[in-house]
C-alpha cells in the first residue's frame, strides 16, 4: 500500500535536527527472568490483580532481546537519525546494588554497536521506571540510599557504554513514578501515600543529579546529559479566582516541581506548602540536584484544563474534559498548540541550553487491513501537527534540537497492557510479526524531506 499522501509540514526550520524515535526497556524487551535479569517492581506489579488491564505483563512484551537486530533494521528503513532505549536496571545490576550481570551488559554492547553501525546515534536512558525489586524490598525510591545505587549503577554503565554513546538522560517522567506509583497507585510499586510519593520525587532529583556526576566522570566521550520530564500546559476551566487558583497550583505539580529544582531554583515554595511534607534535604543536594545539564528532554502528550477541587486529592484541582476536541484513544486530547507552548515557555522562563522532543506521540484503534497493511490517518495527522509545532517553536527562538517519535513499536503501555498502541510499526504480540504503519511511511518520508533528499 501507498503511504497516504497529504501535508508535510515545512521543514525549513530544522536546520541540524535530529530525527528519532523512543522505547523503553520494559515496555519492549521481554526476557524478564534470561540471562540473569530479576525482577523489577513492574514484574511485581503486573502481579497484582486487577492492576493492568487484562491482566498484561511485560514478560515477553515485544521479544525485543531475542528480535533487536530486526528492530535495528526497522530504525534503518524510517531513516532515523538516533533511537532513544532505555538500560534496564535489573538486567544489569539485578539486585540493584553489588554484582553486575555481564550478560545484560553485553547485551547493549550489542545493541549500541549495531546502531552506530547502522549510523544511528544511540541515546541511553538510565531510568525508564524499572527499579530493581530487591531495592523496593529495602524501602525503595522514598529512601536515600536508592539515589546513590542508582549513581553507582549509572557509573556502571557509563563506564561500559561511553566510549559509545555521548548522549544521556538520567531519569524519565520523575512525575510518574512519584505521584502515579507512590501518591495514586495506579503504577508500580502501586503505593499510595503522600509523604512516600514527595520523598521519591525529592530522590528521584538527588538521584538524577548524583548520576549526572557519576555519568561525567566515567564516560570517555564528553556526554551530553539530560533529564526528561513529561510535561503539559495548564489552562483554568474559566475565570475565576478558584480555577486560576487552581491551574497555578496544577502547574506546580505536573511542571514546576520537576523544573526548578534541576534549573537551579529550588523548590516551589507555594508546593511545599500545598504538600505540607518536608523534604530531607541535607547539606550540598541542592546543589548536587542542579547539575548544570546540557538538554532538558519534553515528553507532551496533551495539554490540562482544570476546575478546582477544593474536596478533591492533591493538589485540590480537577482535569476537565474539553467539550468537541479530538481525542486518543487514551482519552487526551490533541493539541499540538500546547507543545508549541512548552518549547516556547522553556526557552524564555528556564533559558534551556537545548531541548530535546523526547517523546511524542498517540494511540488510536489501529486495524490491520485486509492486504496485511496498517493505514492510522490519525497518528499520521498527530505526527504532522506535532512536527510542524516544533517548526513553530523554533521559529520562535527555542533551541529545539529534536524530535523523537513514540513509540518505534506497539508495546506494553504500563497499566493500560497492550490494548493502547502508540507504535509507528504494529505488532501482531502472537507472532511478533512488525509491520510499519501508514503513520510510520510518513515519518520516512518527513526525514528525508528536512534532508533535501527525493521523496519518493
Amino acid at each position: 500500500m501507498e503511504p497516504q499522501r497529504g501535508h508535510v509540514p515545512d521543514v525549513t526550520a530544522f536546520t541540524d535536527f535530529v530525527w528519532g524515535v523512543a522505547t523503553s526497556a520494559y515496555q519492549i524487551e521481554g526476557a524478564a527472568l534470561e540471562d540473569g535479569r530479576l525482577p523489577s517492581i513492574w514484574d511485581t506489579f503486573c502481579e497484582v490483580p486487577g492492576a493492568i488491564d487484562g491482566g498484561d505483563t511485560g514478560h515477553v512484551a515485544c521479544d525485543h532481546y531475542h528480535r533487536w537486530r530486526e528492530d535495528v533494521g526497522l530504525l534503518e528503513r524510517l531513516g532515523v537519525d538516533a533511537y532513544r532505549f532505555s538500560v534496564a536496571w535489573p538486567r544489569v545490576v539485578p539486585d540493584g546494588t553489588g554484582p553486575v550481570n555481564p550478560r545484560g551488559l553485553a547485551f547493549y554492547d550489542r545493541l549500541v554497536d549495531a546502531l552506530l553501525d547502522a549510523g544511528i546515534r544511540p541515546f541511553a536512558t538510565l531510568y525508564h521506571w524499572d527499579l530493581p525489586q530487591a531495592l523496593q524490598d529495602r524501602g525503595g525510591w522514598p529512601e536515600r540510599d536508592t539515589a546513590q545505587r542508582f549513581a553507582d549503577y549509572a557509573a556502571v554503565v557509563a563506564e561500559r557504554l561511553g566510549d559509545r554513546v555521548a548522549d544521556w538522560t538520567t531519569v524519565n517522567e520523575p512525575l510518574c513514578c512519584s505521584w502515579h506509583g507512590h501518591l495514586e497507585g495506579s503504577m508500580a510499586p502501586g503505593v499510595r501515600d503522600l509523604e512516600a510519593a514527595v520523598r521519591t520525587s525529592y530522590h528521584l532529583h538527588l538521584g538524577h543529579g548524583l548520576a549526572v556526576q557519576a555519568v561525567r566522570a566515567a564516560a570517555r566521550l564528553t556526554p551530553s546529559i539530560g533529564i526528561v520530564n513529561n510535561l503539559s500546559p495548564i489552562d483554568p476551566a474559566t475565570d475565576s479566582e478558584e480555577d486560576h487558583a487552581a491551574a497555578r497550583r496544577l502547574d506546580g505539580h505536573v511542571n514546576r516541581w520537576w523544573l526548578d529544582p534541576v534549573t537551579g531554583r529550588g523548590y516551589p515554595e507555594d508546593m511545599l506548602a500545598v504538600y505540607g511534607v518536608d523534604l530531607p534535604i541535607r547539606p550540598g543536594d541542592l546543589e548536587t540536584i542542579a547539575a548544570p545539564l546540557d538538554y532538558l528532554g519534553v515528553n507532551y502528550y496533551f495539554r490540562q484544563v482544570v476546575a478546582a477541587d477544593p474536596e478533591g486529592p492533591v493538589p485540590y484541582a480537577r482535569q476537565l474534559e474539553v467539550p468537541g476536541a479530538t481525542t486518543t484513544a487514551m482519552g487526551w486530547e490533541a493539541d499540538a498548540g500546547g507543545l508549541e507552548r512548552l518549547l516556547v515557555r522553556l526557552a524564555r522562563e528556564y533559558a534551556a541550553p537545548r531541548l530535546y522532543v523526547t517523546e511524542s506521540g498517540s494511540a488510536w484503534r489501529d486495524t490491520v487491513g485486509p492486504d496485511g497493511t496498517v493505514d492510522d490517518p490519525e497518528r499520521l495527522a498527530y505526527l504532522e501537527d506535532h512536527i510542524a509545532a516544533c517548526g513553530r517553536a523554533i521559529e520562535q527562538g527555542a533551541p529545539v534540537a529534536g524530535y523523537f517519535a513514540w513509540s518505534l513499536l506497539d508495546n506494553f503501555e504500563w497499566a493500560y497492557g497492550y490494548d493502547k498502541r502508540f507504535g509507528l510499526v504494529h505488532v501482531d504480540y502472537e507472532t511478533q510479526a512488525r509491520t510499519v504503519k501508514s503513520s510510520g511511511h510518513r515519518y520516512a518520508e518527513i526525514i528525508k524531506a528536512s534532508k533535501g533528499l527525493r521523496v519518493a
